[in-house]
């Protein structure tokens, strides 16, 4: 599939995306990450293997576009991360065991 990441055109597949990220140790997630095997990998991440590109060269959506595009799963915010009022909400052990019991809902520390 061609699909343009940071204005250059680039002939990506599926097959060819997963023995790029074949072996390769994923970095912390701390945003959008996208889905490939069984890891999940930050899109900046995928992004600077499969084009070979400085990550402040392209945008996180670019990458998000063409991994939908071939079939990955893409998320918008790391696994397990509840959503505050403004932003991530940092939550207690008790109070993340409580939203997730259906407790009366969590609550910030």
């Amino acid at each position: 599939m061609r699909c343009v990441i940071a204005r250059y055109p680039f002939d990506l597949t599926k097959t060819g995306v997963l023995a790029l990220m074949k072996g390769v140790r994923p970095e912390l997630v701390t945003g959008a990450a996208v889905t490939i095997g069984r890891t999940r990998y930050p899109v900046k991440q995928v992004g600077q293997i499969i084009t070979r590109q400085d990550p402040r060269d392209f945008t996180a959506g670019e990458v998000v576009r063409a991994m939908t595009r071939l079939g990955f799963t893409c998320h918008d915010r790391p696994q397990g991360t509840p959503m505050g009022e403004s932003g991530p909400a940092l939550l207690s052990p008790l109070a993340t065991a409580s939203a997730l019991l259906g407790g009366a809902g969590p609550m910030a520390v």
